[in-house]
């Protein structure tokens, strides 16, 4: 299946990969909710991956037929998608016990830890200055957990095994970008979560107390898979380098998010140290940008 040629259409592509950062911040404040009401963290990620892939077929199926399922490296998609299962059952978890807008803040320093993972796993090189952005980053991270503090919750741990999954599946991304078309990669990065978690999930399924539980489970692999799809489409449409700051505009969906739905705001160290992160992520980017990195 070829992969779907490039478009020059910028302001497009940013405004397709803002409303897909929207359905981002929808994914961790539906999981956030659902845990709250009584549902379970593994069940909350089936169902996420589980709808998704049912979203993927319905919009790709049509256009690609069966060669959506063809790839030519089963083994990274099977790797990748294993990351992003991981990434997603380590959020959840902390999700039960942290603000959401601790956890997206910890998942910033994404890049940061990319940046340090591309020098074994890509051959990539990183000059001082970033080495220098990724220690800042760490200190802004280290800021934001605060370990020395009263209110220190030990499932920080496994936000930050979230972020350490997280980018080992954007470096597992990285590995397989412009040889394998998006739909394939998408279809089964959900196919496979869903599968994995089904034998585990489902022999304890917790059935939804009332109506709206069972419409925000079904909402929450609606908003990852169209999310995906849109961050996807942003992609095609406007470089990269262009659209990752982007992602960082969750510093300002999340808190409403998080307002409007828990009466939460973020903690004053929440918003120093992710300040701290953000400043390091986009030295990093641009840095990047500057020297032309094929990777950036």
């Amino acid at each position: 299946m070829a992969v779907q040629p490039r478009e020059d259409k910028t302001g497009l592509g940013i405004a397709i990969m803002a409303l897909a950062v929207v359905m981002f911040t929808c994914i961790d404040t539906s999981a956030k909710w659902l845990i709250g009401a009584g549902i379970g963290a593994l069940q909350v990620v089936f169902c996420r991956y589980s709808v998704a892939f049912l979203v993927s077929l319905i919009v790709y199926v049509p256009r690609n037929g069966i060669d959506v399922f063809k790839t030519k490296h089963p083994i990274l998609q099977f790797i990748r998608a294993l990351f992003l299962l991981g990434s997603t059952v380590f959020n959840f978890s902390a999700l039960k016990f942290l603000p959401v807008t601790l956890t997206t803040t910890i998942m910033f320093a994404s890049p940061i830890v990319i940046t340090l993972l591309s020098i074994p796993m890509l051959g990539e090189k990183v000059g001082l200055r970033r080495i220098l952005a990724v220690l800042v980053g760490f200190l802004g991270v280290f800021y934001v957990v605060q370990p020395w503090g009263a209110d220190f919750h030990p499932a920080v741990f496994l936000s930050l095994g979230a972020l350490i999954c997280a980018s080992l599946y954007f470096i597992m991304t990285r590995m397989i970008a412009g040889v394998e078309d998006s739909a394939t990669s998408q279809v089964w990065a959900n196919g496979i979560a869903a599968l994995s978690l089904a034998p585990f999930v489902l022999p304890h399924w917790t059935m939804p107390a009332d109506i709206q539980v069972a419409f925000i489970l079904t909402l929450i692999g609606i908003f990852g898979a169209t999310g995906h799809i849109l961050a996807t489409r942003a992609h095609r449409l406007a470089d990269a380098s262009i659209l990752a700051p982007l992602v960082y505009t969750q510093i300002i969906t999340i808190p409403i998010a998080s307002y409007i739905v828990f009466s939460q705001l973020p903690a004053q160290s929440t918003l120093i140290g992710g300040a701290i992160v953000i400043g390091s992520g986009l030295y990093i980017w641009q840095r990047e940008r500057r020297l032309g990195s094929p990777k950036a």
